[in-house]
């Protein structure tokens, strides 16, 4: 097991220096000159050298390289050319929203998913089942800015069951004003107790993690349908069938566990998506979040912001299919061999 997460550790740390590398080169490649954008197109030609020595921009490639994982290893990611705070300090701000939504999304696509497709593969072939896999075709197909656009209207303009964007009310910040501690606000709402803002927030992400959720929810469904579809062939529940097992019992008791394994892989691979994805999700809903964060800085080509941002997904993608892997070691001895 010790071998197994020496390499798998030994992945991601790799992946993350060619990130790192890729990175900087974004940051070299992108039109204009970041003195210009940090010092203002009427800087005087010493305000644009102080820019320029400030950056290290007049240093050769290879410098400014080592400079960059220098700084990025103690803890500096830069200066924000648009809010002339540190980027790890926007970043600190803008994240925790956006992992609630997508933290959300997941659990919800995860509760569903699986049951949908252990529903599919108990069915195999019949009503159950292929109400799931249209409505999993139908969840991974439809446009994510679409869908947000037609919960908002039916659930929020139209019926009223919940508010139409934001993280939860604003008035609540003086009626109610929550002391900060994750800067997660359900989190840091159940600390200290805010059930008004608890509550507000949870209304408010209903409808947001709704279409976040939509895609992983299909995906998840269908691979864990054809997990336990390909386990329930294997020849230990061959015996099983043969020993008087049910056919729900098997899938449950035993095709489940095995079958996890690539299922456990694809969240990974969903919860990055579901972070880019949500990018759009935040513009519609107005969720305070990474992705405005990250569409301001594009608009203002924030070079070290856009940047930082590409760093951090990155870095969270890693991390968590680090976390899978490890996961998948003890859920299935098997993956300890690849």
């Amino acid at each position: 097991m010790l071998r197994y997460l020496a390499r798998r550790l030994g992945q991601a740390l790799l992946v993350v220096a060619g990130v790192v590398v890729l990175t900087f080169a974004v940051m070299r490649l992108v039109p204009g000159d970041p003195a210009v954008a940090f010092a203002g197109p009427k800087a005087t030609p010493e305000q644009l050298a102080a820019a320029r020595a400030r950056f290290g921009l007049d240093d050769p490639l290879p410098a400014q390289l080592l400079t960059y994982v220098r700084d990025l290893l103690a803890g500096d990611w830069g200066v924000s050319l648009r809010t002339r705070q540190p980027v790890r300090d926007d970043l600190y701000l803008a994240f925790p929203a956006s992992l609630e939504l997508v933290g959300t999304a997941l659990l919800i696509a995860v509760v569903l998913g699986i049951p949908l497709g252990v529903l599919a593969a108990r069915y195999k072939t019949k009503f159950p089942d292929f109400g799931v896999r249209v409505g999993s075709m139908l969840a991974v197909s439809v446009p994510v800015f679409w869908l947000a656009l037609a919960l908002q209207t039916i659930f929020a303009s139209n019926l009223g069951w919940f508010p139409i964007a934001g993280e939860y009310d604003s008035a609540l910040d003086t009626t109610s004003p929550l002391t900060l501690w994750t800067n997660i606000t359900v989190v840091d709402a159940l600390i200290t107790g805010n059930w008004p803002i608890l509550t507000s927030t949870l209304d408010h992400l209903v409808l947001p993690a709704l279409v976040v959720a939509a895609y992983p929810t299909g995906v998840i469904a269908q691979m864990t349908r054809a997990a336990l579809i390909e386990e329930s062939g294997q020849d230990h529940a061959r015996l099983e069938r043969a020993l008087g097992f049910g056919e729900t019992s098997i899938l449950t008791r035993f095709a489940l566990r095995p079958a996890l394994g690539p299922v456990l892989s694809l969240i990974a691979l969903v919860f990055a998506y579901a972070i880019v994805n949500g990018f759009l999700v935040e513009a519609v809903f107005n969720w305070p979040g990474l992705g405005r964060y990250a569409a301001e800085s594009i608009r203002s080509l924030d070079t070290p912001a856009i940047a930082g941002v590409t760093l951090l997904v990155a870095l969270v993608y890693v991390l968590a299919n680090l976390v899978v892997d490890i996961l998948q070691g003890f859920v299935d001895p098997r993956a300890r061999t690849r």
